[in-house]
Formats: C-alpha cells, sequence, structure tokens
C-alpha cells in the first residue's frame, strides 16, 4: 500500500501575487549600475572568452585542435623538415614546420575544445572582444594577428597557500638543488688549493765518490 502524502497546507489567496510585487519593490529600491562603455572598460572575469592567442613556438602541429573542432574553423597548414643528426652516426629526424595556423572567428562558437586538447599549451583565451569588423572576411585571424592577440592573455591565477607545488617546478627545484650541492665541495676545494703555497725546491745533495 502507497504511503500517504502528508497534508498540504493551504494556500493564502493571493500570496503569490504578494511575493511577486515584494520582489519588484526590493528591485526598485536598489541603485541602478550602468556602466559607461566604451568610455569605460567594463571589470571582465579573469576567464573571460573573449579571443584566441598562439603561441607559436610550442605548436608542434599535431592537428588537434582542428581535428576536435566542432565548427572546423581551424585553418592549419604545414611541410616537414630534415634535422642532420647531432652526433656522427646518427639518424636524421624529420619536423613538422608551421606556415599558416588560421582561426575564423565568424563561424567560431567560442567552446574552447581547442585549448582544452592542445597538449603543448599553444593555444590561450584573451579577454579582448574588441575585434568587429564590417567585413566578414577580415575575422579569419592568421598566425599573426593570433600571435599579437598573446600580448593580451592575462598572468595565470596565483596557487591557494596550502596548495602543493607543481610538478614541473618541483623537479626543477630538485635538479637545481642537486647541482648547487654539487657545485659547493669544488668552490671549497679551489680557494684552498690556491691559498697553500708552493714548497720550495731543495737542491739535490751531492752524492761524495767513494775511495
Amino acid at each position: 500500500m502507497a504511503a500517504s502524502l502528508p497534508p498540504s497546507r493551504p494556500r493564502i489567496p493571493g500570496s503569490g501575487l504578494a511575493k511577486g510585487l515584494a520582489v519588484t519593490l526590493r528591485t526598485m529600491t536598489r541603485k541602478t549600475v550602468t556602466e559607461q562603455y566604451p568610455d569605460a572598460q567594463p571589470e571582465l572575469p579573469p576567464r573571460t572568452r573573449g579571443v584566441i592567442g598562439l603561441f607559436e613556438e610550442n605548436c608542434t602541429v599535431c592537428m588537434l585542435c582542428a581535428r576536435e573542432c566542432p565548427d572546423w574553423c581551424i585553418y592549419i597548414d604545414s611541410h616537414k623538415e630534415t634535422v642532420p643528426a647531432a652526433t656522427p652516426g646518427g639518424r636524421d629526424r624529420s619536423r613538422n614546420v608551421l606556415d599558416r595556423f588560421a582561426i575564423d572567428f565568424s563561424l567560431c562558437m567560442y567552446c574552447g575544445i581547442c585549448i582544452e586538447v592542445c597538449p603543448f599549451d599553444a593555444l590561450f583565451w584573451s579577454p579582448e572582444f574588441e575585434y568587429a569588423e564590417t567585413d566578414i572576411r577580415d575575422l579569419t585571424h592568421e598566425r599573426d594577428k593570433l600571435r599579437e592577440w598573446m600580448w593580451t592573455v592575462p598572468a595565470p591565477p596565483a596557487l591557494d597557500p596550502g596548495a602543493e607545488e607543481p610538478k614541473e617546478l618541483a623537479a626543477a627545484r630538485r635538479t637545481a638543488d642537486k647541482l648547487a650541492t654539487q657545485q659547493e665541495p669544488a668552490a671549497q676545494q679551489e680557494p684552498a688549493a690556491q691559498q697553500e703555497p708552493a714548497a720550495p725546491e731543495q737542491p739535490a745533495p751531492e752524492q761524495e765518490g767513494r775511495e
């Protein structure tokens, strides 16, 4: 047998209307704040999705961003170059060289998938949003324009005081401390060797001939 529902409270006629009027009255008494844009720039949150900047030095032309883009608005062209072997007898290597990296912001829906899937941190969000154009063809930003947007990318927020140190920084710190400990004994031995005076050379005793 189904459990019986608790008895509902009787509703006072007009209570919903009274609640709605109370919300209206509270809103009417608040001071309205209008941002005087474009004379005053708005204070945007740090994770604002305005435009995408390209850090070309980190791009390896892996094509992950272009393949995962749901709008297919990223265009990448590249070619391969042969890198000679660094050591004699070694094998030559080939590397990808970026020729073109463009994003069509007339198609982009600002989902951020390209930034999330990039394994080498070559794409970043910038809060800049003032790049409207009268010609839709000008909304395709080539790699030179995308590189300029990198200057507007804000610095990453600071970690919490109790957060763990990133693994990369911890590994670099351990390596630096190890090198410092190895260099300290060598630095202590060098002044000691310089302070010790060289012993004067003594003439060899003349050997007397036997009769």
